[in-house]
């Protein structure tokens, strides 16, 4: 019997991994028993920032990482892509459907047994050498974290991360609001049919609410952001924030125009009563399949309750807005992965004991399932006696694995997947050289037939 400890995405997808190849798998999960800040539900896999899991296109890295999950057979990929509402070249999900997905098809597979209780200790060696799986997730804390600190020795890193208000539909001005998509891109024709499995022509202009602002009121409400209170939250003075999820009034002292080049920038968006491009734009996204919840887009917060409640009705279209859920922000915690893990999500002192999700220090959730994808099925490959390989840093899967064990240990932050930390391209074209949009499908073609090449030969090792 194989532990994974810790229901998110990483655990979840850890543990489906590892039954899909015939193991044992015992996942325990700590709520409802003992409940977290940010979680709402005792569902599995629940989504506590964005409902958003980012672009679904093959020029984006993160559409690559999504394409090789669904080639490798993810549990998170299945049931985003079953639970998806409009987001035009973004996946985002039914939050609720999401979460009811994956727990159901956890709950119902012949080899996971599902443990509500909480663990507070890193399990010893076993002795028949199974491995155990640790993706607690960024607020890993108490007897487990110390334990784990005891274990990876003085890593301990942490940052804040904040998460976005949501909006009932129905009290939204729509009088004040227009339909659009920011941008519709095209592809050329070779190009669309290497992203044909997943472009599916989604981007039908009409996927997100705008709000629209002129000078004056992007002024009044720049000033109001900015002189807004925050709420009190532990050693706030000397957080660190992820860059790709800052709260909103940290990007706004930046200068008043941080937020229009930002969340707010109006660019590829025009008014359709105006025919023209409005000063700055705040933008809602569908939360829900009923669609009757909507998440402002980049708005994640720290502002005290009552202070949201004020600024953010000085955003044309919400001035009556109800709120279904405030901003928040969270303490995020993970290891210094560098100096811990190997490509394969091992730790190094100890190879029987893998780490996943955002405590392994990914960030963003595809990353982290991606991560407890790779190390359930290395954790498999473990239990199995066979040898483990990572996939080549030429394809999505491999480039995080490669950044997460392989970075600068001493300023390591969690990063996305991006086309950056992937290998280079051997060798251009002209036309690649000059093409920045070809660059990406050819780095994405490489991605996903690399990857191809790795699972088949996984299998064939598995068969012998």
């Amino acid at each position: 019997m194989i532990d994974v400890i810790g229901g998110g995405l990483a655990g979840c997808e850890a543990a489906w991994q590892m039954a899909s190849c015939g193991l044992d798998v015992t996942l325990h999960e700590m709520r409802p028993l003992r409940p977290t800040a940010v979680h709402r539900t005792d569902r599995l896999a629940e989504l506590v920032c964005s409902n958003s899991l980012r672009s679904d296109k093959l020029d984006n890295a993160v559409g690559v990482l999504k394409a090789e999950m669904r080639r490798l057979g993810s549990l998170v990929m299945r049931a985003a892509d079953a639970s998806r509402v409009p987001a035009g070249a973004a996946l985002a999900v039914d939050r609720e459907r999401f979460a009811e997905a994956v727990t159901q098809a956890v709950v119902s597979h012949p080899f996971i047994t599902l443990v509500r209780e909480e663990v507070d200790r890193v399990p010893p060696p076993a002795p028949n050498g199974a491995p155990v799986v640790i993706a607690t997730g960024p607020l890993t804390a108490g007897p487990f974290a110390e334990d784990l600190a005891g274990l990876v020795g003085r890593t301990y890193l942490s940052f804040y991360d904040a998460i976005s208000p949501i909006v009932l539909a129905d009290t939204i001005d729509h009088a004040r609001v227009f339909r659009a998509s920011r941008w519709r891109r095209s592809l050329r024709p070779g190009d669309r049919q290497a992203a044909a499995e997943i472009d599916d022509t989604r981007e039908n202009g009409g996927d997100y609410l705008n709000c629209p602002m002129d000078a004056e009121e992007y002024a009044r409400f720049y000033d109001a952001l900015i002189h807004a209170e925050s709420a009190a939250v532990h050693d706030l003075d000397r957080a660190v924030f992820f860059e790709g999820c800052l709260p909103i009034e940290v990007m706004a002292r930046r200068g008043p125009d941080t937020l229009r080049f930002g969340p707010m920038k109006p660019v590829g968006l025009i008014d359709p009563r105006t025919g023209r491009q409005a000063y700055a734009v705040a933008q809602l996204r569908q939360d829900n399949l009923a669609g009757d919840h909507y998440g402002l887009v980049g708005f994640q917060t720290q502002l005290k309750f009552g202070e949201q409640e004020r600024v953010l009705r000085l955003i044309p279209g919400l001035a009556r807005a109800e709120f279904v859920r405030f901003g928040m922000v969270h303490r995020n915690t993970y290891i210094n992965a560098p100096a811990v893990l190997a490509d394969t999500w091992q730790v190094r002192c100890r190879p029987d004991v893998f780490i996943a999700g955002q405590v392994s220090g990914v960030e963003g959730y595809v990353e982290s399932a991606a991560s407890g994808l790779m190390a359930g099925l290395h954790a498999a490959d473990f239990a199995q006696g066979r040898p483990l390989v990572a996939p080549p840093r030429t394809t999505a899967m491999g480039a995080l694995a490669f950044y997460v064990s392989h970075a600068e240990p001493h300023a390591y932050q969690p990063s996305n997947i991006t086309f950056g930390i992937m290998a280079p391209l051997v060798s251009m074209s002209p036309r690649l050289r000059r093409d920045r949009l070809a660059r990406k499908m050819a780095l994405a073609d490489r991605a996903l037939k690399t990857l191809e090449s790795w699972r088949d030969a996984r299998e064939a090792g598995r068969r012998r």
